[in-house]
């Protein structure tokens, strides 16, 4: 009973921060979507990583840490590299031009044939995978966690799940409706609270059971960044692709970069990427460091499920009342990406093609109604693809979602990095050939599974972008004998920002060697 209070309390909190934070009837669109341009860089760095952090990462990343260790950090700490590139090359490039959306960036790069193509991809991918993974990850936990408790919804298990699902998601659409980007930001702050204390609690719980810090290498053989070249899902070889997809998921991903957008100054939005990239370095200790004790901890009874990982850490160690902070810290991970994703799908809506392509003479005010109309259509995307990994995840327990959902999600990624690097770094690439290049990838990631079974799909997503990218860089070199661009693409607001950023590459590259 005092978990569940506590939970009630959390809600509670959350919808009166949210609510509070609504607009009046005359919202202008610069404030519904971009928060009037006003933000600071704690703001900027809080709702970053919270809506980074999902549920799913608790529990799909600790369950594929249980299996594989320290080397699933890397899917944490590598996106320093993304970070940084996204502070000194991108946002600057971005705030210059007073964008509220990438693809506006993008128009003025390639025209509005490449920026719709990205939106609509975009509105794709989170609308649907995204969003729906997210809630399905959110509603997973509370079921694992508290089954005997919520046995009333409903009997079945897999129906219980998606009964959570639409609560959930109704919920965080809701605040996100009536506030926007405000709402999002001012929630993710108490989100990101929650968050970091229910991680701590269960990473001390872990290591105290394990015997400390020490027993983590005495007890497994896990605390390796770097996996054999050959391993089947996180060889060391890996660590390119991820950089190569930092490009994206933190160069040009408006889910993400929205509150960078919306900041006051460029050194706010630099200041408050770089703090976010400190953080990424808590989020991977608090989210990878318990899957390891527990293997552990389990070395002799090893689980079936790897997804249950978390469930078992939180059941196996915590009394009750840190139970409910925990599951607090997970609904906070899942609420802070779902409104990010409500939010973000909105403004590429209203912006991109209902202002940008359907009514050019549209007013603010009809804008961010079309913007609220499209929440309402995301969740309904979102549930039903949400659905659908009930079914996959309920048919075969054994299956490990975090990776099969990484590489769906590569298929579109592989093209939108390929256009970030051509938008930035080529000496005027050709619009046509990056807009066939971008769908052409997806065809070029399938046939090189086919041909290369044997190699992990990280690899074969980074031969995808390197192939896919020479075509467009070799015709822009061959029609204007330029190559790559180094010069003039990097913003540093101040010396102190600029060190900042030195320090932060320094130390993931001792962790890396570290950690080898």
């Amino acid at each position: 009973m005092i978990d569940i209070l506590i939970i009630i309390t959390y809600f509670v909190v959350v919808m009166l921060v949210g609510v509070l934070s609504r607009g009046g009837k005359d919202t202008s669109a610069e404030e519904y979507f971009v928060s009037s341009r006003s933000l600071r860089w704690p703001s900027i760095a809080l709702s970053t990583v919270a809506t980074n952090i999902h549920a799913g990462h608790f529990l799909g990343m600790a369950g594929s840490a249980y299996l594989y260790g320290l080397a699933q950090a890397n899917l944490e700490i590598n996106a320093i590299f993304g970070i940084l590139m996204a502070t000194f090359i991108f946002i600057p490039l971005y705030l210059r031009l007073k964008v509220m959306t990438i693809s506006q960036f993008f128009e003025d790069r390639f025209g509005p044939n490449v920026a719709l193509s990205y939106s609509v991809l975009t509105m794709m991918l989170y609308g649907f995978l995204y969003l729906g993974t997210t809630l399905f990850w959110g509603a997973y936990a509370v079921n694992a966690l508290f089954a005997e408790q919520i046995g009333f919804i409903h009997a079945d298990p897999a129906t219980r799940v998606m009964i959570m699902m639409v609560f959930l998601g109704i919920f965080s659409a809701t605040y996100t409706y009536l506030g926007g980007l405000r709402a999002v930001v001012r929630t993710d702050a108490v989100q990101f609270v929650l968050l970091v204390g229910g991680g701590f609690v269960l990473l001390f719980a872990a290591l105290n059971r394990l015997g400390g810090w020490g027993q983590l290498y005495e007890q497994t053989n896990l605390m390796h960044l770097h996996l054999p070249a050959d391993h089947p899902k996180l060889p060391w070889t890996a660590i390119g692709a991820m950089l190569l997809l930092n490009l994206n998921y933190w160069g040009s991903n408006q889910i993400i970069l929205q509150r960078a957008l919306a900041a006051k100054s460029v050194r706010h939005a630099q200041v408050g990427l770089l703090a976010s990239g400190v953080l990424k370095y808590l989020m991977a200790l608090l989210i990878v460091v318990p899957g390891i004790a527990l293997a552990g901890i389990l070395k002799d009874n090893p689980l079936n499920d790897p997804d249950q990982a978390y469930p078992t850490l939180v059941n196996m160690l915590l009394p009750v009342g840190a139970r409910g902070l925990v599951l607090c810290g997970l609904f906070a991970s899942l609420m802070s990406s779902v409104d990010s994703i409500f939010n973000s799908v909105s403004t590429l809506w209203a912006v991109d093609v209902f202002k940008g392509r359907l009514r050019p003479e549209a007013t603010d005010q009809q804008m961010v109604a079309m913007g609220k109309k499209a929440i309402i259509v995301t969740l309904l995307t979102g549930l039903a693809f949400g659905f659908l990994q009930v079914h996959i995840k309920f048919s075969n327990p054994e299956f490990a979602l975090t990776h099969w959902f990484n590489d769906m999600s590569y298929y579109i990624k592989v093209g939108f990095v390929l256009l970030v690097s051509s938008a930035v770094f080529l000496y005027k690439a050709k619009s046509q050939l990056v807009l066939a290049m971008m769908f052409l990838t997806i065809g070029i990631k399938l046939g090189l599974e086919q041909l290369l079974p044997e190699m992990a799909y990280f690899n074969i997503t980074a031969l995808t972008i390197v192939l896919g990218f020479a075509v467009v860089a070799g015709e822009a070199w061959w029609r204007t004998r330029r190559g790559i661009r180094w010069a003039d693409i990097w913003y540093v607001d101040d010396r102190a920002v600029g060190w900042g950023g030195v320090a932060l590459l320094g130390s993931l590259i001792l962790l890396q060697a570290y950690f080898h």
